[in-house]
């Protein structure tokens, strides 16, 4: 039986769909029920339930995008850096194997040589280089908290996508937004992000951090035109002259725009689709 904390957001609702489709035991955890930010409380919860693997969803993102987590930086480091911590020492004290989802968003651009980011790379947008934004910052923190942990996976989340409508949906704010920001980026359809991550569990592939992403990367300006092209041909895309203007009027913190490496996870056997073939289906699926 899998314990899912934070199965009430955006991503932890996509882990309650895969589980239910997939006849997965699971026990999706509110913090209403219990306040899992406390060691006391979710150590009284393993002993109770005793699950094979818990999977933390949980975490402070900022609505509706990361500019908020500048106004609410308390909240923001407790559930990225702080939360992590504690069930990284409660899981370890009860001997249970869990997963914890990251993001990709500590870095910027690419490596050096071109290439992008690996697993072994260092964040390069965090706080340690003084160059993030506040909820960047304390996503690196929570992997640096969780360094050395026992029987644990970290997922690297980056740019969640799929074929439903939703704000959190990149598609969605590419569709709803009048003016966009060009850069490139890799991304993750969240519904094989959700697959590719049980499986690393189910499949028992080494632990440690793992890019969750589609392979490739694409241009803002890239999927434009395919939403254009498969879902809105009357969508004409305006863009920022350059991320200056952007900062000036859209935006109060810097954003992460990467490319990253997900060789290591296909390494392990686990696939994921090509990153243009995942948003050409979703568009082609599209639900409001």
């Amino acid at each position: 039986m899998i314990i899912l904390l934070g199965g009430s957001g955006y991503v932890g609702n996509a882990f309650q769909n895969y589980f239910e489709q997939s006849d997965i035991e699971f026990l999706s955890v509110a913090r209403a029920q219990c306040d899992y930010t406390d060691k006391d409380a979710l150590n009284q919860l393993l002993k109770e339930t005793n699950p094979d693997f818990l999977i933390n969803t949980a975490g402070y993102t900022g609505k509706p995008n990361v500019d908020a987590c500048e106004l609410h930086k308390a909240e923001c480091l407790d559930g990225n850096a702080v939360l992590p911590g504690t069930i990284r020492e409660v899981c370890e004290s009860h001997k249970i194997t869990w997963g914890q989802v990251s993001t990709g968003c500590i870095y910027t651009g690419r490596r050096e040589d071109g290439e992008g980011f690996t697993e072994d790379d260092t964040p390069n947008f965090s706080f340690r280089t003084d160059n993030c934004s506040f909820y960047s910052g304390t996503k690196a923190l929570g992997e640096e908290v969780l360094d050395g942990a026992e029987n644990c996976y970290i997922w690297r989340l980056r740019i969640p996508f799929n074929h439903v409508d939703s704000p959190r949906n990149y598609l969605s704010k590419l569709i709803n937004y009048d003016t966009l920001l060009e850069a490139e980026n890799s991304i993750s359809h969240i519904d094989e992000f959700v697959r590719c991550c049980t499986e690393t569990y189910s499949k028992q592939v080494p632990f440690g951090i793992y890019n969750v992403t589609n392979t490739g990367y694409v241009t803002t300006r890239e999927v434009a035109d395919l939403i254009k092209t498969h879902l809105l041909p009357e969508k004409e895309a305006k863009f920022f002259t350059d991320e200056d203007e952007f900062m000036k009027i859209a935006a109060k913190t810097p954003r992460s725009n990467c490319v990253m490496d997900n060789s290591k996870l296909l390494s392990t056997g686990i696939e994921i689709r090509e990153v243009h073939e995942a948003i050409i289906q979703s568009l082609r699926d599209w639900t409001r």
